[in-house]
């Protein structure tokens, strides 16, 4: 069984080498929606793959990272980025341009690695990240799967090369949330939300 969560969140970026002369020459924003589908085939305590309460914690943090925030490559000019980080508190940097794509992969490799590390309560079992969907526009949109999250010739992301400003650390409800992803420490789920 396939479940599905959405949330949302407004960004703005820059995407070099695209196609596009405003999005690759214009900071523009969008009006994202975020997708995350769950999968198993099992169901909880409750009934269920897994309780939508239990993703309004980290997952929503981690989702919500990029509100209200301009999204940089690392890979752009350092003046640019220098620049944007000066004049804004909310900001994310990747080692991948922030397209549509790549935000996809980005959400998917920060939720599947949440995902492996909670140790659950309620009876959940083998509950897997099928894929991520965002939606730029209400046209578009990029669904990524694990194969492609783990591609390499997609460029390879790396958590430790994500950085989040620190306003964005600030706004999770654990601000030691990521550090803690990376250095992979477990997480356990509340038995109640």
């Amino acid at each position: 069984m396939i479940i599905r969560k959405q949330f949302k969140f407004e960004n703005a970026h820059i995407v070099r080498g695209c196609s596009s002369i405003k999005c690759r020459s214009s900071i523009h924003g969008h009006s994202y929606i975020v997708e995350l589908l769950f999968e198993s085939n099992f169901l909880d305590n409750g009934q269920m793959v897994y309780d939508f309460g239990l993703m309004k914690q980290n997952m929503k943090d981690l989702v919500e990272s990029f509100d209200h925030a301009i999204t940089l490559w690392s890979g752009d000019s350092a003046e640019y980025v220098k620049d944007m980080k000066k004049h804004s508190a909310r900001w994310v940097e990747l080692p991948v341009s922030p397209s549509a794509e790549q935000f996809s992969r980005v959400i998917f490799l920060m939720i599947d690695r949440l995902l492996q590390l909670t140790s659950t309560v309620n009876g959940e079992k083998e509950v897997k990240l099928n894929s991520v969907i965002v939606h730029e526009t209400a046209s578009g949109y990029a669904q990524c799967f694990s194969d492609d999250a783990y591609n390499e010739n997609m460029g390879i992301i790396l958590l430790e090369d994500i950085i989040f400003s620190e306003e964005v650390l600030e706004s999770f409800h654990d601000s030691e949330l990521f550090e803690k992803m990376k250095r992979r420490e477990t997480f356990v789920n509340p038995t109640s939300v």
